[in-house]
């Protein structure tokens, strides 16, 4: 699930594991929950694949850790090799079902700008899909259960198809952008 982001912000700029963290928190925090725990692991394997390279930070950046003490290790930087480049680039040319899912629409919606326009476009179409068969789900199930739902229940179903109608209309709006190209303005 990290190797997108990771490889994405690491496309970037290279980064040391902290602002790598930080990083991948704000820009999936409002997908997902983030594991730190997850990070290191998912850095040592996209390592072993040779798709990153470390190396130590510059002794101003590795610098002290408060009061002239210097830390045990430097801080490493991570940064993204031409494989890497090349890896990226095939996952975010990827369409498939786990785009369109909550996590995966998420992760690759930010990296948008890095997907070319007919992927965006397909991962787009895919999600409303789902989005719509998930509302018209809801709306069928509402209609033969709202009668023994009680009314927090109700109220709760009721603003679950609100969001997925919601989530197509701005989905609707974005393809109609993706389609008309881009903006002609500065």
């Amino acid at each position: 699930m990290l190797e997108i982001p990771i490889l994405g912000l690491l496309d970037e700029a290279p980064m040391h594991g902290y602002e790598l963290r930080k990083r991948l928190s704000t820009l999936l925090g409002a997908f997902h929950a983030f594991s730190y725990g997850s990070l290191y692991p998912s850095l040592r394997r996209l390592l072993e694949a040779g798709w990153i390279d470390e190396e130590d930070a510059p002794e101003a950046e590795a610098g002290a850790v408060g009061f002239g003490t210097r830390s045990r290790r430097g801080k490493r930087v991570y940064r993204l090799t031409a494989e890497g480049k090349e890896h990226l680039a095939a996952l975010l040319a990827e369409v498939g079902p786990d785009a369109y899912d909550d996590e995966g629409f998420g992760t690759r919606l930010a990296f948008f700008a890095q997907t070319r326009s007919e992927i965006r476009l397909q991962i787009l179409e895919g999600r409303k899909q789902r989005m719509t068969e998930q509302a018209d789900g809801m709306r069928s199930s509402l209609a033969r259960t709202r009668e023994r739902l009680d009314r927090y229940t109700l109220q709760l179903q009721e603003h679950g198809l609100e969001t997925a109608d919601r989530e197509v209309r701005w989905l609707t709006e974005l393809i109609e952008t993706e389609r008309r190209g881009p903006n002609p303005g500065p």
